[in-house]
């Protein structure tokens, strides 16, 4: 992986891609991770991440157990309450830097979700199939804020479902990437990173961009 240099104290300043990455300058992109309570989103920005990721992880607590279920996670002891953040600078296809930022699973955050974002080229929404339920909130704030995404399944306890058995589960349509990931491992999350702008670089080409995106007016 390559070694973190130096860059601008505050990253959210810079979201938009350069107009010339074949030139050598990276295309600079902000791309949340969303999915529901207890997906791997913390785990995944940490095991990509070039740099120590920034998390605002708190411990959970008794008053939280009537809000926050821990069915079929009963080991969780902690929750994101803001968000993560990290980095990862590719160099193929084109370099490219990438902004991390994991947003907190729990609804309540909504109007977290907004802000974060605000800027980004898209969202790779992770998904346990232990709990599919947790993902329909996610997915369809995505699709009613116009943002590009694509969907990976989380490997827990080795539950691995065909990606168009989740496509279907989620009626998502054929146009939304679906694709295994292991949080856990860095060259998964690369690739659907990856996946996921290649994926809002085809709504560039197609014109069915949504104007929320940094992409747009690139």
């Amino acid at each position: 992986m390559p070694s973190p240099a130096p860059r601008p104290a505050d990253p959210a300043l810079k979201t938009r891609p350069s107009a010339h990455p074949h030139l050598g300058a990276p295309a600079t992109l902000k791309i949340v991770i969303g999915g529901g309570f207890g997906v791997g989103k913390t785990t995944a920005v940490g095991a990509v991440s070039e740099i120590d990721p920034l998390s605002t992880e708190e411990y959970l607590t008794e008053p939280g157990t009537g809000v926050d279920s821990l069915a079929g996670i009963a080991s969780k002891e902690t929750t994101t309450v803001a968000f993560d953040f990290g980095r990862l600078s590719l160099s193929d296809p084109v370099p490219l830097e990438l902004f991390l930022f994991g947003m907190p699973g729990q609804d309540r955050f909504l109007n977290l979700w907004y802000d974060l974002s605000l800027g980004a080229v898209g969202a790779v929404v992770l998904v346990d199939t232990r709990r599919l339920e947790e993902s329909f909130t996610p997915v369809a704030f995505f699709e009613e804020l116009g943002l590009p995404f694509a969907v990976a399944i989380n490997y827990f306890d080795g539950h691995r479902y065909h990606p168009e058995d989740v496509r279907r589960a989620l009626a998502l349509p054929l146009s939304v990437p679906v694709v295994n990931c292991d949080a856990r491992e860095p060259s998964h999350v690369a690739g659907a990173l990856l996946t996921l702008v290649g994926h809002a670089m085809r709504q560039v080409s197609t014109g069915t961009l949504h104007s929320n995106s940094s992409f747009q007016d690139a």
